[in-house]
């Protein structure tokens, strides 16, 4: 056990262990059971074997066929629209030079799509977003399916991607796996000046050039978008779990150490296959201490509340079995250490020249707050990731974190916290299990009680709230947005008109089954709720004027109506037939009627346990 480790984090660790232990034990036997010895090709028939080299150049043909080292596959998201993944152009060149380099060989198996939150919020093609997940985890298998790889090198940055990735690899636990991170793109328009300015252009007080230029100076060059939403999430926990090298989650791109360390990710992936001394397969890497260990650094960040729902999915995919409980529980007791925006002002450049995940790791493992006796792709032990990368010689090379923030405005120590407790927490009452994230809504905003507005669809919405039905306080209850109604769209275009309510004096809230973004900002919102309406949910039988109390506080969400009335009511049931069809959406029906709830991460893959 980890020295000092708090009591706490041993209590839920050990609660999942117990919960997790028939399936858990029955993937460690899928994965088990498979030879990692001599390279995986060695296994195929000559006819096989041909064919996957067939398109090689030597001397790469040469080494393939006779089955000398590993070889890697890389499995990527780059296009060259999104901003997040157009860097990775150049990855596979420098993949493949680095495996040789090591001995090895590396083979572009397979790209997997990647779509932006960004660009299709408010829109129907952000109803295949969430779905994605699961397209990508497919995808990953099918590129891994040809039995040809040792390793797994994986090029994502993105809300669904990083997910998508990591699920469909531990359907093929037994290879190792390293993240390969992109960076973040320059830091341009500040998030504060914005949101403001969306806000501006929600009211009608600003034009829509002046927003898009606005827009531009936010979102300018390759490389990650700078707000703490779920992309850079996903880096922060890809690097605590130890599925990056240690400090590659936020150097920029287009720079000389980004490219070393996408060189010694590669090296390194060549020596943990099964053929080498450190032999390090996701499927145990990715167990139930690392688990713990991402919820603690999704919490002590103020992280993306879409990660309640992805982290489950990806605990799922190894066997683990984890749930909003295990949040809340680790909640009360890991402090707030990042104020990144839409939980303050700084974007992840600030972060990361604060100190970044090195600092923040090391102070987490002081603190007894995270597990360091775990797998990690450099090595055993988390130690190693309290650190920060650097370049010397032109090649990628490690010094110890910064003993002490750069800036305690952005990176505070645990002694300090921003806050005393993490930032997101569970509601419950006769409403159902939701998640709230606190770490952005002022203490003034966390408790809530007013007449419910009841929508069934953001243009409903937008309708009311263009026609001042909404000048008031009020809690907008916008359903029928989870897996099974419609895919669960992110509700972010709600969140410029809600701001300018509660700026305008008003007290109000968001109460929905569906999402609302990995940027979830200063409006108290109740999101995933749980069981969805779709799926029978009590939310369904809330009518307009209903009272309804939000208190993130207490962690409380209920609808005051006796309970016997509320069971009576006969639910509301609106045709969802036109979230059925258009912009792709009628090749995912199978994908909805199959999603399990938001807690239990609206997975599509758990067909043994289909609900």
């Amino acid at each position: 056990m980890t020295p000092n480790l708090h009591p706490r984090v041993a209590h839920v660790t050990e609660r999942i262990r117990r919960r997790s232990a028939a399936s858990r034990e029955a993937y460690l036997d899928r994965i088990g059971g498979v030879d990692t010895a001599s390279p995986r090709r060695a296994a195929l028939s000559c006819t096989n074997l041909a064919h996957g080299c067939a398109a090689a150049a030597e001397p790469q043909k040469e080494s393939l066929g006779r089955g000398r080292g590993p070889n890697l596959a890389i499995v990527s998201a780059y296009n060259d629209m999104l901003s997040a993944h157009a860097p990775y152009a150049a990855y596979p060149r420098w993949i493949a030079e680095a495996a040789r380099a090591a001995g090895a060989t590396a083979q572009f198996a397979g790209g997997v799509p990647a779509m932006c939150d960004g660009i299709t919020q408010g829109r129907a093609g952000m109803e295949l977003s969430l779905f994605s997940r699961d397209v990508i985890a497919q995808a990953t298998a099918i590129a891994l399916s040809h039995d040809m790889f040792d390793a797994v090198l994986c090029l994502g940055v993105c809300d669904k991607i990083v997910p998508g990735l990591l699920i469909g690899t531990l359907a093929f636990g037994h290879l190792p796996a390293v993240f390969v991170p992109a960076g973040p793109m320059p830091t341009g328009l500040p998030n504060e000046e914005k949101a403001k300015i969306r806000q501006l252009h929600a009211s009608g007080r600003l034009s829509r050039e002046d927003l898009f230029a606005a827009e531009s100076r936010a979102y300018h060059a390759p490389g990650t978008c700078t707000f703490y939403g779920t992309a850079n999430s996903n880096q922060v926990l890809m690097e605590v779990m130890g599925l990056h090298l240690p400090g590659a989650a936020f150097v920029p791109p287009g720079t000389a150490l980004r490219e070393a360390l996408t060189r010694a990710a590669a090296a390194r992936a060549a020596r943990i296959t099964g053929a080498g001394g450190e032999y390090t397969p996701a499927g145990r890497l990715v167990n139930e201490k690392s688990l713990v260990n991402a919820i603690v650094a999704l919490l002590a960040t103020g992280g993306s509340t879409n990660h309640t729902i992805h982290l489950v999915a990806i605990a799922r995919a190894a066997g683990i079995r984890i749930d909003w409980e295990d949040f809340a529980d680790l909640s009360a007791v890991v402090p707030l250490l990042a104020r990144i925006y839409p939980s303050g002002d700084a974007d992840v450049n600030q972060f990361h020249a604060a100190g970044g995940t090195g600092f923040l790791i090391g102070e987490l493992l002081d603190g007894g707050l995270l597990h360091e006796n775990v797998p990690t792709v450099a090595g055993p032990g988390l130690a190693r990731y309290a650190s920060e990368a650097v370049l010397e010689e032109g090649k990628a090379a490690w010094r110890d974190a910064a003993p002490e923030s750069r800036d305690a405005a952005v990176l505070a120590p645990r002694s300090a916290p921003f806050s005393p407790d993490g930032g997101i927490r569970l509601l419950v009452g006769n409403l159902g299990r939701a998640v709230i994230k606190v770490s952005a809504v002022k203490p003034q905003h966390r408790v809530i009680e007013a007449p419910a507005a009841v929508f069934e669809s953001q243009e409903a919405f937008h309708a009311a709230a263009r026609a001042g039905a909404l000048d008031r306080d009020v809690v907008a209850v916008v359903r029928f947005q989870g897996p099974r109604a419609n895919g669960m769209p992110e509700l972010h275009a709600l969140t410029p008109t809600l701001a300018n309510l509660q700026d305008a004096g008003h007290r109000v809230a968001l109460v929905t089954d569906g999402r609302m973004s990995g940027a979830s900002g200063k409006i108290p919102a109740a999101l995933h709720v749980s069981p969805e309406c779709a799926a029978g949910g009590a939310l369904a039988r809330v009518r307009d004027g209903d009272v309804i109390r939000l208190d993130a506080e207490a962690g409380v969400l209920e609808v005051r109506v006796a309970a016997q009335e509320l069971a009576a009511r006969p639910p509301a049931r609106p045709d969802l037939a036109a979230n059925r069809t258009g912009m792709g959406r009628e090749l995912f029906g199978a994908m909805r009627s199959l999603a399990r709830s938001a807690e239990e991460g609206a997975v599509t893959f758990d067909a043994e346990e289909a609900p």
